[in-house]
């Protein structure tokens, strides 16, 4: 697919998520393959205009981390637009517009999810960051404030008339923030309101029959991952390779993802430092023991490192706790095995043990602090 003046090497974006979608996330994932575009966290226009600390090492990049596109939050004109120009000057080769972050931190200064209430206002916005740049200008939304608010398609009509290269949507209402179900009919009534645009469809996708799904089912060109990207950092692999030739390769094993937990740590200690990347690695290190079977112990004690030492003898513990579940070859006994991730609209609504399997949960980032 192609998104502005790029052609991309696969149609499946990493979307941002406060606190984690950080460089050592963005160049992990890369470096797994499959994945076309990243995006950074999220960072408020005014804080990036006035250079502040923490805003410039949110957006920070490197070589390896391209394309990528800067998110902006924000409801100034002004602001947005220069701070557009910012990202510009910074080397993204994008800048996206949050149009769907539910935190009231955010949408009580009219960013966010309350984008989606003024669509007049938004689009007269968004038409004065197109042309303060050369790069792409997309936007992130949901499907409307609540089920009986859903402006998702007139907003997209909008916004594609004001000059935006593409538009994401999450398949849920502000009202919903992240449970319920994903609607993948209101995706695919903003795919049929903005034909001459890349609509990109996100929410829930925790597998690649998950995405092929959506894929199908809206008619969206693309399919973005946030929270599955954690449970699954090889999703974009993964779903890349079902893509091309119909089959669906295995999750990887125990080892694998030992390795990339390791990859991981050490990116974040180049990026934060030791002890300040060893902190807060423990919030990052507990998805990854989502997917290793029983691992209480491991989460309990990763939550003290502050150190490579520390991170290593937690692993080391864990290894000779958790072969008391394995069999003669170091393989986890299947009755130990996780559960099959479920995407929210694949699940069963008459079958009960569907039903009343565990929503993906909302990882607690800087938002929650604004």
């Amino acid at each position: 697919m192609r998104l502005g003046p790029y052609e991309l090497t696969s149609n499946l974006f990493l979307s941002p998520l406060a606190g984690y979608t950080n460089l050592p996330m963005r160049l992990t994932v890369r470096e797994l393959g499959g994945l076309a575009w990243a995006t950074t966290d999220l960072v408020n226009a005014r804080s990036l205009l006035e250079r502040n600390r923490n805003a410039l090492r949110l957006v920070a990049s490197s070589p390896a981390d391209r394309p990528f596109a800067i998110q902006l939050f924000g409801s100034v004109p002004e602001e947005m637009r220069d701070a557009a120009v910012m990202c510009q000057e910074l080397g993204a080769d994008s800048v996206d517009i949050n149009m769907g972050c539910p935190v009231r931190k955010v949408t009580r200064i009219g960013g966010g999810s309350a984008m989606m209430t003024e669509l007049e206002r938004t689009a007269a916005l968004v038409r004065g960051m197109v042309s303060a740049v050369r790069i792409p200008v997309t936007a992130k939304m949901r499907l409307g404030w609540d089920d009986e608010n859903l402006t998702a398609p007139d907003l997209a009509r909008a916004l594609e008339a004001a000059g935006v290269a593409a538009v994401f949507v999450h398949g849920r209402t502000r009202a919903q923030g992240f449970a319920g179900t994903v609607n993948l009919a209101g995706i695919r009534a903003v795919v049929e309101a903005v034909p001459r645009i890349p609509v990109i469809g996100n929410g829930d996708v925790t597998t690649p029959m998950g995405a092929r799904h959506m894929l199908a089912e809206t008619g969206c060109a693309g399919v973005s991952v946030g929270r599955g990207a954690f449970y699954d950092p090889w999703i974009f692999r993964r779903t890349a390779h079902l893509l091309r030739t119909g089959e669906e390769l295995p999750e990887p094993g125990f080892h694998e993802r030992l390795r990339v937990l390791r990859r991981h740590f050490e990116r974040y200690i180049e990026f934060h430092g030791e002890e300040h990347g060893a902190r807060l690695f423990r919030r990052v290190a507990p998805w990854y023991a989502r997917r290793f079977g029983p691992a209480k112990p491991f989460k309990r004690r990763i939550l003290t490192i502050a150190s490579r030492a520390d991170f290593e003898a937690a692993i080391d513990e864990y290894i000779a706790w958790r072969r008391q579940f394995c069999d003669e070859n170091g393989e986890l006994l299947p009755k130990f095995a996780p559960a099959p991730l479920v995407p929210s609209f694949l699940r069963a609504a008459d079958d009960p043990e569907e039903a009343g399997r565990e929503a993906i949960p909302v990882p607690r980032g800087p938002v929650e602090l604004w």
